[in-house]
């Protein structure tokens, strides 16, 4: 699964390389960036609707599979984050014709995982719980 498709170019090559290699269609999940923040990809949650769609209609080797979102600077959310992918959810689901159960929600990470899984959340991720905090390079400094 893929879980970070956030517009409709990454989802054309994506369907484009599935078919090349032959395989059995690629579950996607589109990302939607809840927290509006500039440093985060994902599509604004407007727009979520649309590319459900151009996946689903136009994308005959991927598989829309829900939705996606990454939580703030500190891989944290708040419960407006959540209730932004959920009402995004709702949406697409009516376009869609597909029940809530048909559409996961990959929300919240080590930080806040539990109040995700509280609102809903079928996926998390949850790697510096499990291998702890992650170390950085340091950049060089141009000299």
């Amino acid at each position: 699964m893929i879980e970070s498709v956030d517009n409709e170019k990454i989802a054309n090559l994506l369907d484009q390389v599935v078919a090349k290699l032959g395989r059995k269609p690629l579950k996607v999940l589109v990302q939607v960036n809840t927290s509006g923040e500039e440093s985060k990809y994902g599509m604004d949650p407007l727009g979520c609707v649309e590319l459900a769609k151009h996946v689903k209609l136009h994308c005959p080797n991927l598989v829309f599979s829900g939705l996606m979102t990454i939580g703030m600077p500190d891989y944290s959310s708040t419960p407006e984050n959540f209730k932004a992918l959920l009402n995004c959810r709702t949406s697409v689901c009516n376009a869609l014709g597909i029940s809530d159960e048909h559409c996961e929600l990959s929300m919240g990470m080590s930080g806040d995982f539990e109040q995700a899984i509280e609102m809903g959340s079928t996926n998390v991720r949850i790697g510096s719980t499990i291998f702890g905090p992650r170390e950085y390079p340091k950049k060089k400094q141009n000299q």
